[in-house]
């Protein structure tokens, strides 16, 4: 074969067939890319959103505590509650959210022995419904 008789356009066509091929596995990437940036920033948006309970400090102001049975008592910052009256046990945590979004606590679920990190979470059904939702504003105590 000499130089006279290569066929240009079906190497140009070639040519630009592995072009495009290169170029569609490079945008192939580039968008694997970038979604997998994206959701590693969403979850770090949504991590930053995110309730974070610990226990109040003393200097906290002190919270009127009612239960539905009109049982009241004053809980000091930093302190916790357990009472029994007529058969029924009191209990009550004063909290602080440290965290970024609002905290709602629906429910409680008792643990008899101190948890820890290796400590399994209770299932959703082991937890016992409040009568009323109570909400702890990001950065205060309640």
């Amino acid at each position: 074969m000499t130089f006279a008789e290569i066929e240009w356009s079906t190497i140009a066509e070639v040519g630009t067939a592995v072009g495009t091929l290169v170029l569609a596995v490079a945008t192939f990437l580039a968008t694997r890319s970038a979604n997998r940036a994206a959701r590693i920033a969403e979850e770090s948006l949504l991590a930053g959103l995110r309730p974070a309970l610990v226990p109040s400090r003393p200097e906290d102001p002190d919270e009127d505590v009612v239960w539905g049975d009109e049982h009241a008592i004053t809980l000091p910052g930093g302190a916790g509650w357990v009472e029994e009256a007529d058969g029924n046990v009191y209990l009550a945590l004063a909290l602080r959210n440290v965290g970024a979004g609002l905290g709602v606590l629906r429910g409680y679920h008792l643990v008899p022995e101190r948890p820890n990190a290796s400590s399994p979470h209770a299932e959703q059904d082991d937890f016992r419904r409040q009568q009323l939702d109570l909400y702890v504003p990001a950065g205060d105590a309640g």
